[in-house]
């Protein structure tokens, strides 16, 4: 698994757009999205709805938020 950071491409709101994620991130988000039963451009949106700055950043801190509710049960 490498932990580079590499651009993806996604559609939001009919809008498309980059964000620069590492691929345990990456990863993890589509985890997330499978688990939810949506695809990864929907949990992106998700997030996107919410943040206050970096979407990548904003990625970045859900997905660690989701990682600690799994492992607190």
């Amino acid at each position: 698994m490498s932990d580079q950071l590499r651009r993806r491409s996604v559609t939001i709101a009919s809008h498309r757009t980059s964000v620069s994620l590492e691929d345990p991130f990456w990863d993890q988000l589509k985890t997330i999205a499978s688990d939810r039963n949506i695809s990864v451009a929907q949990v992106v949106a998700e997030v996107d709805k919410g943040r206050g700055g970096n979407l990548s950043s904003a990625l970045r801190v859900f997905v660690l938020q989701e990682v600690l509710k799994r492992l607190n049960g």
